[in-house]
């Protein structure tokens, strides 16, 4: 079997981190719908960035929009909009035929909102409004402003979700929020049924981040430069594998009242998956976190690693116990896996503003252009 679509043997969904206009017009995103087993998929600013500005792929909707009169953000929203919607009606049957389960793209809010609860709000309901998809995911940085908006959003029935997720206590507010917005609807008496949302928590970046810290100290040599040689690369699947932990907890029997009503349980989505250390293995942030009631999402070149070498089998629950003692031994050698978690959310929102902000200069130029022709 195809080892994409053996994932599903072990209750994890392969979701493609990517969307491209011609992805979806050219067939290729229905193919691996059919082929690969892909489940769902994800954008955020930087893949709209390389879609739109790296491709000529969009230069006359974009001329006939600017024609229109329309403003770059309102060029932006209508190119990425179009293209989330094309994309969420490719996996309909998917998401119809599983009863809500499968079948989701996600689309984010601007990044410059990371920090702004209202505005958050603001958009997410319009952009929700606006795809009018039941199989489409608002996603809102899991920052400190951003949770009273995951609970907002969620107890008014608006998908989430909730990504730039780097350390264990963020994620478990994360958790909380949607939890709490379900308990809010419900003390509404409104339906809880329907409802979905997925934590996503970035891998490759803690690694990237704390490889080099761990490799300082074991130049030094000695039981602590022994120490941190054995956990260099390692942190970021022993924090995975202790969120799933902190996942069945979470949505285990404190959850039953919920799910009695309907209610579904928040997915953890392990997101920043293709591999960003040329000496690790390409399905190093996929193979160690197979499990059920998982999603991984993945860039193409991922995917297609994962497709020519995996080995899928459950192994998510398999060395916890080394994953907390990985964890413990950080924090021994004076790194604070916390303030690491901070500091790759602020990077984190850098990382989508940029591409962002560049974007939308690409399109203010192309628009000139286009209105000096007419």
């Amino acid at each position: 079997m195809n080892p994409l679509k053996a994932l599903h043997t072990f209750g994890q969904s392969p979701w493609l981190d990517d969307l491209r206009r011609k992805l979806v017009r050219g067939g290729e995103l229905q193919r691996l719908i059919d082929e690969d087993g892909v489940r769902g998929l994800t954008s955020n600013p930087a893949i709209f960035e390389k879609a739109i500005a790296q491709s000529s792929d969009y230069d006359d909707a974009i001329r006939e929009l600017s024609a229109q009169g329309r403003s770059v953000t309102e060029i932006y929203e209508a190119l990425t909009i179009e293209d989330v919607q094309a994309a969420a009606d490719l996996f309909r049957p998917l998401y119809d035929e599983s009863g809500g389960e499968h079948g989701f793209v996600s689309y984010e809010v601007s990044p410059h909102l990371a920090l702004d609860t209202e505005g958050t709000l603001a958009e997410a309901r319009d952009l929700w409004k606006r795809i009018a998809r039941p199989n489409v995911m608002i996603k809102v940085p899991a920052t400190e402003p951003g949770l009273p908006a995951i609970r907002t959003l969620i107890s008014e029935g608006i998908n989430v979700n909730v990504t730039l997720i780097f350390g264990l206590p963020r994620y478990r507010k994360v958790a909380e929020a949607y939890l709490a917005g379900l308990q809010d609807r419900a003390e509404r008496g409104e339906s809880v049924a329907g409802i979905a949302s997925v934590a996503s928590f970035f891998l490759s970046r803690i690694d990237v981040l704390f490889d080099p810290m761990l490799q300082e100290i074991a130049s030094e040599g000695g039981e602590r430069g022994e120490r941190a040689r054995r956990i260099v690369g390692e942190v970021a699947i022993a924090s995975a594998k202790v969120a799933y932990e902190m996942y069945g907890e979470l949505f285990g029997a404190p959850f039953e009242a919920l799910r009695a009503q309907g209610a579904k349980p928040q997915r953890l989505l392990w997101a920043s998956t293709g591999t960003k250390n040329p000496e690790y293995s390409r399905v190093k942030y996929v193979e160690p976190l197979i499990g059920p009631d998982t999603i991984n999402t993945m860039p193409q070149e991922t995917l297609e690693a994962y497709r020519e070498e995996g080995q899928p089998a459950a192994r998510l629950t398999e060395g916890l116990d080394e994953a907390h003692r990985v964890l413990d031994d950080l924090k021994a050698l004076g790194l604070s896996l916390d303030e690491g978690a901070q500091r790759l959310e602020d990077e984190g929102i850098t990382k989508f503003t940029g591409p962002f902000d560049s974007l939308m200069e690409t399109l203010a130029k192309a628009r000139e252009e286009a209105l000096a022709k007419v």
